[in-house]
């Protein structure tokens, strides 16, 4: 009876002190003065965030403390305070002057267990910055022009596919296409392996490709937590990818690696240049070769295959922005004789449409940082402390009318040389911005340029009775993507 009086004391008082330090918890931004949403036990404010995508999630909060002259609001992730920025400034200030106080993104990663999640967009600062130093090379515009041959075979064949597919016109799942598109391109300019997507839609890349994305090994409450309590994660040895993915990946990496190096084969690629990284006083090792090949995969195919795919969906919508957007590729190709290089390069409307796109969808709905040391926010006495998450809402801010009029309308215009020079830098984010900006950003740009203007130089897209309007996204993934499928009306000029 003793021991059992002992233990039910014991548990009562875990619970109140359970109790009371819930409770205390959530009145950390009240007592830090700063404006926060309610939050309820166990999820803080993510209770739902299972069932809506994080661009939904964001702004409705954004949209809460919108016009209320706060630069900034707190949430809660389970208990665990996290604040959002909303100010322009702000935002400029974090990811640029102030960088060193938020070097790093604090997503999960575990070197150990799962090795090919510790890649460039995930590791920690002091990796990042020798890992940053040594790919900058990789990513110049002159080895994006030596990559480009490549580039525009595969843009070749989607030509040759959507021929075939389309005949005298017909509807198109352009998601998927645009998937197998960009698959292929990356197989080709970061592995130098033929995916052949477009002809084997089940090809193992895509099919890898979709686990990936499609049906990630966490849904988005656990990768929150990961992400949250890290090391808890790394002591229990959970694994952000799925390990067949992972051994996909690696197998490819690792065996085309050393094919190449027994027959001294060298290709103009993004792998041929890790592996003189590698060679040249053994700069990386083959786990980083894998994993920075995993992330060129992952975000070149992700990033680029919705931007382009949201575009032609707009495009489909506004028929006048497609006449402006077609005219500018033909003239550019007609200059130049051929998709050349040269000819993308100068593409300007087709830009103006790429760049409304990642305004209206930015791959990343909220961007991430978290606090390297203790911060004070400028002109407040708010301190962020070391190791608290903070998060921009990119999605949000794009689509505030305070700085794009209409801001559910797409037009390309806003991005006209004259109109870019006179935005604030912190309310276009759809690469993030400051050190930590995407690295691939260049070959993004060049490989949606190469997909569209293939697309736009030999057939009109428009809505069929598929098309869904408005569009939804999908809440299964941390990225912006498209719920279900989304089908388009092709027509050969």
């Amino acid at each position: 009876m003793a021991i059992a009086l002992v233990i039910i004391s014991l548990l009562v008082t875990f619970l109140l002190v359970g109790v009371v330090y819930v409770k205390h918890q959530y009145t950390y931004w009240k007592r830090k003065r700063v404006p926060f949403s309610e939050p309820e036990f166990p999820y803080g404010n993510f209770k739902h965030i299972n069932r809506q995508s994080l661009a939904s999630f964001s702004t409705k909060h954004y949209r809460r403390w919108m016009g209320t002259g706060s630069r900034f609001f707190g949430l809660f992730l389970f208990v665990e305070p996290q604040l959002f920025i909303t100010d322009p400034d702000l935002i400029k200030t974090v990811l640029i002057k102030d960088f060193n106080y938020f070097p790093e993104r604090g997503i999960f990663h575990n070197v150990r267990d799962d090795p090919l999640s510790a890649h460039l967009f995930s590791i920690d600062a002091n990796e990042w910055r020798s890992l940053r130093a040594r790919l900058t090379p990789t990513f110049t515009s002159g080895k994006m022009k030596q990559m480009f041959s490549t580039l525009g075979a595969v843009g070749e064949k989607l030509s040759q596919f959507l021929t075939k597919e389309v005949g005298s016109g017909k509807d198109v799942q352009i998601k998927d296409t645009m998937a197998r598109f960009t698959i292929d391109v990356i197989g080709s300019c970061a592995f130098g392996i033929e995916c052949n997507s477009l002809k084997e839609p089940d090809s193992e890349f895509r099919k890898f490709g979709k686990l990936v994305f499609e049906k990630p090994r966490h849904s988005v409450l656990i990768i929150f937590f990961l992400k949250l309590y890290p090391e808890a994660a790394k002591t229990l040895r959970l694994k952000l990818l799925r390990s067949e993915c992972s051994e996909f990946f690696y197998k490819i990496v690792k065996n085309t690696v050393e094919y190449r190096e027994k027959n001294s084969v060298e290709r103009n690629d993004f792998l041929n240049l890790l592996i003189q990284l590698k060679n040249d006083g053994k700069q990386l090792s083959m786990n980083e070769i894998a994993a920075q090949s995993f992330i060129f995969f992952g975000a070149g195919f992700e990033t680029s295959s919705s931007n382009q795919t949201f575009c032609l969906y707009e495009l489909a919508l506004n028929q006048d922005c497609q006449e402006k957007a077609r005219n500018c590729v033909l003239e550019a190709m007609k200059k130049h004789g051929g998709m050349t290089y040269e000819a993308v390069c100068e593409m300007s409307y087709l830009d103006h449409c790429i760049n409304e796109t990642l305004r209206l969808y930015p791959s990343l709905a909220i961007l991430e940082r978290r606090a390297f040391k203790d911060y004070q926010i400028p002109d407040s006495d708010v301190v962020v402390p070391k190791g608290m998450k903070i998060y921009i809402p990119a999605f949000a801010i794009h689509r505030d009318e305070r700085y794009y009029p209409n801001p559910d309308v797409f037009d390309p215009d806003r991005f006209r040389p004259e109109e870019s020079a006179k935005r604030h830098i912190g309310t276009f984010l759809p690469f993030g911005e400051g050190p930590r900006i995407c690295i691939g950003l260049r070959f993004g740009m060049l490989q949606s340029r190469v997909g569209l203007a293939t697309i736009l130089s030999q057939f009109k897209v428009g809505p069929s009775a598929r098309t869904p309007v408005p569009i939804e996204f999908s809440g299964d993934t941390t990225v912006l993507r498209p719920k279900g499928d989304l089908w388009l009306k092709f027509e050969p000029l």
